[in-house]
């Protein structure tokens, strides 16, 4: 019956579409090309005076004037090049498909490229490793993917059906992935899981052995087939036999226009990715429309010859029905009394099967890896062995994190939310989904990625990536010692994701040392979000006051990491003063000893001006709202601009400490809505 009300459906539209248009216009017979062509001989100024407005560049890329190359990553700035990405996308969307017949355009392109190893220490962790550099079709101009294996392809924050093709020059074995070795070309189609796979090693070839290399890609729209070719530039010779020559269709993966460019990145292992010149030309197909010979001009001309006998026919038709119309009229009534049984019909059908379809098909939908996504409960039961306690990892009064590992290899931190906690505080579950959802397609550097979530019954669980080095508190008490170098750029890149965080209208609401994370290279990245704020009896109230928590609890993290100790001692040594940081910290800025409070373990290593300074912004951060208290913007600019004054503090602790504008609420917790009088 779906069939039949399809096919009336089809029938109606098509008679209504004849009918409507046919009177007006009528299509041209003879399609028109539309032919786009752009070269680059080389990528310096001095040859090209329009490169920067022809070409644009994202992340971590360059036009180097030296080698006359589009250049990934740039090797010249001061920031490491390990784990970056870059694009450098041709400024103009290309027409690549006719949205009418979905046939896709004939391109061909052409470019010499050269990849230079930087790193040759084989004892480098594999964690994010990997380089290579692609050939993009891409539906934007202004988002990079992630970095590392990932060849800074894919945007994280694409939509479901994000369309992007890829052939990648791939110089690092990511078995996660599929890749054969770490000499190969593939095709990628929406994935950065490669379609088509071909080993240049079989040609003979070696893309990394710092030679130019040339390619051509050649692709027949309206026969779907592709052909790629490779070779050494110094031969100029074009290769007769393609390495890769196979139907492929294209069209699922495009939009009409789409941007067309470069992209590469780097993990531990570095490498540089010079391309040196490129060209490109696309040919498509479009069929114009024009009116048909039946105009107004020429209906007014032929009243004017026959005006009696057209004021005859005006009155005679004005009275007839045109039969199409009766036709038509018939069909659509015909239609309508078909679909509204069938609809009856499969009602309860529908309604039945539609939410377990919906959750099946969210789950199971292809997209990118690292894409946030929905996952089974089972699939998350199975890689934390049924949350076997030799998994856990920690617990707060939110949930258990437990260690996982996906089906595809990848290690991931699991956050069970226990019962308690969405009984208590989690009443709103939609809510709480909803803050996990958004915050998972927010990234920055500093910021731990969400790979995606889990709703199932009464289980809400968060899945992060996984950071090997764990979390701040396990380096700041316990048997090891940071250097202040790196206590200095963990509270940088702690306020720089928490500012990030801020500027999105967002707020992290469990902000402690637990919920800070140390990757390979010892950056910090904030994680454990809190979602929602513990005792808010309303989003409102909550709006008002999370990123005024959040600068508060930054202020007590600082405390934490320059001294070395938690923000409550548990030990009944000393008084309550000495055991309570903040409370500490407060007493040594009233007696101006606050060198007292900087970890001794650190030793004479330490530049103590550079550590007083930041210890007088935590107190800042730690002031009431409205009498000093600064933004994480204003915070960041304390810290990365040295020689800017900081705000004076007060001479003596101000009466009431606490980081909302009110003492009576049931968010605050015994430490930080302290009441002095």
């Amino acid at each position: 019956m779906a069939s039949m009300s399809h096919i009336l459906l089809l029938f109606c539209f098509f008679n209504l579409r004849t009918y409507l248009v046919s009177s007006v216009y009528s299509a041209s017979d003879v399609p028109i090309n539309v032919t786009k062509h752009f070269s680059f001989l080389d990528f310096s100024f001095t040859n090209n005076s329009r490169l920067v407005h022809d070409l644009k560049l994202l992340g971590n890329a360059k036009f180097s004037n030296e080698k006359g190359s589009l250049q990934i990553p740039n090797e010249s700035q001061e920031t490491d090049i390990r784990h970056q990405a870059g694009r450098g996308l041709y400024s103009f969307p290309i027409r690549l498909l006719d949205p009418i017949t979905k046939t896709p355009a004939s391109f061909q392109t052409t470019f010499s490229f050269q990849l230079n190893n930087l790193t040759t220490n084989s004892d480098l962790s594999d964690y994010g490793g990997g380089s290579g550099l692609t050939f993009i079709i891409v539906p934007d101009e202004f988002t990079v993917g992630r970095p590392g294996p990932w060849l800074g392809m894919l945007n994280d924050a694409c939509e479901n059906d994000y369309k992007a093709v890829a052939i990648e020059f791939d110089t690092r074995k990511n078995p996660e992935f599929g890749d054969p070795n770490d000499n190969h070309v593939g095709i990628n189609l929406g994935s950065i899981v490669s379609t088509k796979i071909i080993n240049v090693s079989d040609v003979g070839v070696s893309l990394k052995d710092g030679f130019v290399h040339h390619a051509w890609i050649d692709y027949d729209g309206p026969r779907r087939r592709i052909d790629i070719r490779l070779g050494l530039a110094n031969d100029e010779v074009y290769p007769i036999k393609p390495i890769f020559s196979e139907f492929m269709d294209l069209s699922p993966y495009l939009n009409e226009y789409m941007f067309v460019g470069f992209s590469a990145s780097t993990g531990n292992h570095t490498q540089i990715h010079n391309i040196l010149s490129w060209n490109f030309t696309s040919n498509s197909q479009a069929f114009l429309r024009y009116p048909s010979s039946e105009t107004c001009q020429g209906k007014i001309m032929l009243e004017k010859t026959t005006e009696t006998t057209a004021a005859t026919d005006k009155n005679s038709n004005r009275n007839k029905t045109p039969r199409s119309f009766l036709i038509f009229v018939a069909a659509v009534v015909l239609a309508l009394v078909v679909l509204v049984g069938f609809y009856f019909i499969s009602k309860h059908r529908r309604s039945v099967s539609k939410s377990r379809t919906s959750i099946e098909e969210d789950i199971h939908r292809p997209r990118p890896p690292n894409k946030p996504r929905r996952f089974a409960f089972s699939a998350i039961s199975s890689s934390t062995r049924s949350f076997s306690e030799i998994e856990v990892l920690g617990s707060d009064t939110r949930g258990v994190y437990y260690r996982g590992k996906l089906s595809n290899g990848s290690q991931v931190a699991v956050k069970r939310f226990s019962t308690e906690f969405l009984n208590t505080h989690g009443s709103d579950k939609k809510r709480l989904l909803k803050e996990i959802k958004v915050i998972s397609h927010v990234r920055h550097p500093n910021l731990l990625p969400i790979r995606g979530w889990c709703q199932d019954n009464n289980e809400i669980i968060a899945v992060y990536d996984f950071v090997p080095n764990g979390s701040l508190d396990k380096w700041l008490f316990g048997a090891g010692v940071l250097p202040w170098t790196r206590r200095f750029k963990v509270i940088k890149d702690v306020a720089d994701g928490l500012s990030f965080l801020h500027s999105k209208q967002l707020a992290h609401k469990n902000m402690k040392c637990s919920s800070v994370f140390l990757d390979v290279s010892f950056r910090a990245v904030l994680g454990d979000f809190g979602f929602v704020l513990l005792g808010a009896e309303s989003k409102q109230f909550e709006a008002v006051v999370c990123n005024g928590a959040d600068v508060f609890e930054f202020g007590v993290i600082v405390l934490e990491v320059i001294g070395g100790r938690p923000r409550v001692e548990e030990t009944d040594e000393g008084n309550s003063e000495e055991r309570n940081l903040l409370d500490f910290a407060w007493n040594l800025h009233e007696t101006d000893e606050k060198v007292k409070l900087v970890d001794k373990r650190m030793g004479s290593l330490i530049n103590l001006e550079q550590a007083i300074r930041v210890m007088e912004i935590g107190l800042l951060c730690t002031l009431n709202e409205n009498k000093g208290r600064p933004s994480m913007e204003q915070v960041v600019e304390l810290l990365h601009n040295m020689e800017k004054p900081i705000p004076e503090l007060p001479k003596t602790r101000p009466v009431a400490l606490f980081p909302y504008n009110s003492a009576n609420t049931g968010l605050c917790n015994n430490y930080s809505c302290t009441l002095k009088l």
